[in-house]
């Protein structure tokens, strides 16, 4: 069970940190206007030497942030029961925290799908008419692996559930 919880962490320990550095960084995506690379991420564009912040409120950069914070939220929510779950921190007696955290960190891997998910659309739809040198960069990508890395963590987490509730539902027939 220990083992499980142990691995649960550490993916949603990297997951959480790859969600900031994902939401934070000016990397979703590169494109070549008048032979300069240009950049932009959720909150800013760049061009060579200077940023500047998205001014108008485009919808699906809306979302994508909201969606990302949510799920960071989520995810250092549930970092924080599966602590308290792998020390054996007992502030509910029937509150299961490794089944808390399990489902925190599925939560946390919806959202971030939903916002990679909803940035991927419009990209493509937009940017792919419009323009022929464009790709998704270095922060996107690190988009995807965490939705996998939380995945995963919500799997161990459920994985060390059973494992727990295995040994009492036998006890109790």
């Amino acid at each position: 069970m220990y083992s499980f919880m142990g691995g649960g962490l550490f993916c949603a320990g990297v997951g959480n940190i790859l969600l900031i550095v994902s939401t934070a960084t000016d990397y979703w995506m590169q494109y070549r206007q008048s032979s300069n690379y240009m950049h932009q991420g959720l909150w800013r564009y760049c061009m060579p030497g200077k940023c500047f912040p998205h001014s108008d409120s485009i919808a699906h950069l809306d979302a994508t942030r909201a969606l990302m914070i949510l799920s960071l939220l989520a995810c250092f929510i549930g970092i924080i029961i599966g602590i308290m779950a792998f020390i054996h921190y007992s502030s509910f007696d029937r509150f299961d925290k490794t089944f808390a955290a399990g489902i925190l960190f599925f939560i946390s891997c919806f959202l971030v799908f939903l916002a990679m998910a909803v940035y991927t659309g419009v990209t493509i739809n937009y940017y792919g008419k419009r323009y022929g040198n464009w790709r998704f960069s270095w922060s996107y990508i690190i988009g995807w692996v965490s939705v996998v890395l939380t995945f995963f963590s919500g799997i161990f987490y459920f994985c060390a559930y059973r494992m727990h509730e295995c040994p009492r539902n036998a006890n109790s027939h």
